[in-house]
């Protein structure tokens, strides 16, 4: 049996870790390392938001020269927005302690909501440091993009609404001759 006091202080270090090499590097372009739920959302929508609107610009400047051009910028900048969104679900992946093969789960629809809802592990895991703490840029793009969700749903029942009302509406009905004249 072992000799020791049930009564003394711990010997666990239990201090914070406040210093910047408690936490991993945030590598955007890469299948390695951690990241969290805030940066995933704000930077798989951002990237995408920045790649389309540049790939957007380029297909219309060369779209104006020829059709086929436009459709191969297109093709390249989808084909970039997907390795972009498949890159930050094996990051966010990692950071759940899981193997980035779970980014398949992303073809399930509302299945990817788990990258959205399930907390990363804390402390280190078997793949890395932990993520560092979210910069307030990370923040305000990870708030944008349900407030955007909101928008387009609201956006999408209230504009047909709008417009089978405006059809329903009874308005002054005014009578051609020619149906004037048979009803006399």
């Amino acid at each position: 049996m072992q000799n020791r006091n049930l009564y003394a202080a711990p010997r666990t270090n239990v201090t914070r870790g406040e210093s910047t090499e408690d936490y991993g590097e945030i590598k955007l372009l890469s299948a390695e390392g951690r990241i969290g739920r805030v940066r995933y959302i704000g930077y798989t929508f951002g990237l995408t938001m920045l790649i389309a609107i540049f790939v957007g610009m380029a297909a219309a400047l060369l779209g104006a020269a020829s059709p086929a051009v436009a459709f191969g910028v297109g093709a390249v900048g989808y084909i970039a927005i997907i390795v972009v969104q498949i890159l930050l679900t094996i990051q966010r992946s990692h950071d759940m302690n899981v193997t980035g093969w779970l980014c398949l789960i992303s073809l399930i629809p509302l299945a990817a909501l788990v990258f959205w809802l399930v907390p990363g592990t804390r402390g280190e895991n078997t793949y890395g440091k932990p993520p560092p703490p979210n910069t307030t840029g990370a923040v305000v793009l990870a708030c944008i993009v349900p407030v955007i969700m909101i928008v387009g749903i609201v956006a999408a029942i209230a504009i047909p609404l709008t417009r089978t009302t405006r059809s329903a509406s009874p308005g002054p009905r005014f009578s051609n001759s020619s149906n004037a004249a048979a009803d006399a």
